[in-house]
């Protein structure tokens, strides 16, 4: 499973997957993108392809890269699902505090 976090959780990452999402980009077209050093973009672009978020390929000299729609699709399913357990877990909290407190009232 990738760990969307950490994928999503930089502000350069998720630009970097907007752009990737209107279709595959060069890394050069990436990097004239940003107002930050290649290298500082590669380390951006090798975190989303270990979390599987992106995909590369070679056209001769060039690196492509793509959103990996399938990997998205299972990161977007399993924070769905995380977030989905807290506020469960949030809302039996909630719904016992309300008992309790209902309970202590009809005791007065």
């Amino acid at each position: 499973m990738p760990n969307v976090y950490r994928a999503l959780g930089d502000s350069t990452r998720r630009r970097i997957l907007r752009m990737l999402k209107e279709g595959s980009k060069t890394q050069k077209e990436i990097v004239e993108a940003f107002d930050i050093s290649q290298p500082a973009i590669k380390k951006h672009l090798s975190i989303l392809l270990e979390e599987k978020i992106i995909s590369e390929s070679m056209n001769g000299k060039y690196r492509i890269y793509s959103i990996n729609l399938n990997m998205l699709q299972i990161a977007s399913q399993e924070m769905l699902q995380f977030i989905g357990e807290l506020l469960d877990d949030r809302l039996l909290s909630l719904k016992n505090y309300v008992e309790e407190g209902a309970f202590s009232d009809e005791e007065d």
